[in-house]
């Protein structure tokens, strides 16, 4: 209480400064436009329209954000940066080494955040121990969703390791279902990559690969097993994979056009927005290995901005989007668990709450690892570098052993 009521103090002496009183104005830049995420999306307006803000609404599309950053760069290169940016990982470190973020640790001090978010991901928030971005949520990366009357009607269980998975998809296949909704980007090449090195490797195996980029680990016989098994789950795609965006994957899965979905929860806010009930239209579950628990974590950095409205603006966003209320049902919508331990999850699903209980666990036994593929662990060059291979090898013939030879060197060629 003590911090809520500190930090109404702070705003209201904010707001009533000065002889005239401007509304809070944000211009805010992200990239949730399918179904689930714009509904979620709508909630943090709505709050922010709710306290007297003026909300401008500045949706890129792109799966993953990669054009949202290219319009942010240009925005920034020409001295008009937004608002509020939704932005994650090193890439907050890297716009605040520009010079670019403003410090945010008043609204931080004054609702305790400290005391409420887990401190690993607190971590990601901070620039040389200042907050400078606001969390909003944490993704599960590693789920698998499946249409649950397909594998009842072919007698399947939720597979738990990778050779249950084939097994499975051969069987679906066999049936003439696709086994495996995906989407060829080069992003969700890397999501399916990356719970295969966790499934395969283990926790221990993807922090040396994927976040310390150990080179041993990278041209091991572990990573050559796991462009085995991408090289297999590519034959359980359908031919006209190329380019799909993850939500037309998610909605095959949906209409029983196929069978599973390898997804992070933020496919579960398009099964939501479209009706759908956990347990009873689709099933969900830990990608095979069940090793770990990658966490994707949106956020909004604030960008250093002229003009007190917009400064408000920023402190308003701030509170809310941290905020019990926001936490609870921008979660609920967008299929995400709130990143705040102090929220009630009564009103999730079962889906959601094993994931809570994951991350907790995970936490504890230190395998809580950021997801490489969202942009959690590694800075562009590097990301960038995995990404490159691990799409190529997906869309061709070349062999593991090739693959993993490309993979060592690609990443050593961007440090």
């Amino acid at each position: 209480m003590k911090h809520m009521t500190a930090f109404a103090a702070l705003s209201a002496a904010a707001l009533t400064a000065g002889a005239a009183w401007a509304e809070p104005q944000a211009e805010v830049l992200h990239w949730w436009t399918s179904g689930g995420e714009a509904k979620a999306v709508a909630v943090l307006q709505k709050q922010f329209s709710d306290r007297g803000g003026v909300w401008t609404d500045m949706p890129v599309a792109g799966g993953g954000g990669d054009a949202a950053m290219s319009a942010l760069r240009a925005r920034v290169l020409s001295g008009n940066a937004p608002t509020a940016v939704q932005l994650k990982g090193p890439a907050i470190q890297e716009w605040y080494d520009e010079g670019v973020l403003a410090d945010i640790s008043d609204v931080a001090d004054a609702q305790g955040w400290a005391d409420v978010l887990p401190a690993q991901i607190a971590e990601h928030m901070k620039c040389d121990g200042h907050w400078c971005a606001a969390p909003v949520n944490v993704h599960r990366v590693n789920w698998v969703w499946a249409n649950k009357s397909i594998l009842e009607a072919n007698g399947i269980e939720m597979p738990t390791t990778w050779d249950e998975f084939n097994a499975a998809a051969d069987k679906l296949k066999a049936a003439g279902i696709t086994p495996l909704a995906h989407g060829g980007q080069a992003w969700q090449d890397a999501t399916i990559f990356e719970t295969v090195v966790l499934g395969i490797g283990g926790a221990d195996f993807y922090q040396k690969a994927l976040v310390d980029l150990d080179p041993d680990a990278l041209s091991s016989d572990t990573m050559k097993s796991v462009f085995d098994e991408m090289r297999t789950l590519r034959g359980y795609v359908d031919d006209n994979f190329s380019g799909r965006d993850w939500n037309l994957a998610t909605a095959m899965v949906m209409n029983g056009e196929a069978a599973f979905q390898i997804m992070g929860d933020w496919a579960k806010g398009e099964f939501l927005a479209a009706g759908k009930e956990p347990g009873v239209d689709f099933v969900c579950a830990p990608t095979p290995g069940d090793a770990g628990f990658l966490y994707n974590v949106d956020s909004f950095a604030m960008f250093k901005v002229d003009g007190e409205d917009k400064q408000d603006g920023q402190k308003l966003l701030a509170e809310l989007i941290v905020g019990p209320s926001f936490q609870e049902t921008f979660n609920l919508n967008k299929g995400s668990i709130p990143v705040r331990t102090d929220v009630s999850l009564d009103k999730f699903d079962d889906c959601a709450k094993k994931s809570a209980a994951d991350m907790k666990a995970d936490g504890e036994a230190g395998s809580l690892l950021p997801s490489m593929a969202h942009g959690m662990a590694l800075h562009g060059a590097q990301s960038g570098a995995i990404l490159d291979v691990v799409t190529a090898h997906f869309n061709s013939d070349m062999s593991s052993d090739d693959a993993v030879k490309m993979l060592a060197d690609a990443v050593a060629n961007s440090m």
